[in-house]
């Protein structure tokens, strides 16, 4: 249940990361670093990345940025196979 509320704020975390990213790109302000991003889309947030980049419409159009987004996905997916086969059997 405690990982349930962990992964929420991850999530909340990183939409909001995302909105403030756009916020800052569209004042000409100093970012936040992409690293940043990807890294707590990788510790959980996806969903929360997700969904910032299509309400705000942020890193929808930056190639290098999908791809490696995409690869967490991937990354995330085979890990969670990986722990339903040897660790739920």
């Amino acid at each position: 249940m405690i990982m349930i509320y962990v992964l929420l704020i991850i999530n909340l975390l990183t939409f909001i990361n995302f909105g403030w990213d756009k916020r800052l790109a569209v004042r000409h302000k100093r970012r936040i670093p992409e690293n940043t991003l990807l890294g707590l889309t990788f510790i959980g947030g996806t969903a929360g990345a997700g969904l910032g980049m299509l309400l705000f419409r942020h890193k929808i159009s930056k190639k290098s940025f999908l791809l490696k987004f995409a690869g967490i996905i991937l990354i995330q997916a085979l890990g969670i196979c990986f722990f339903v086969k040897y660790w739920m059997d």
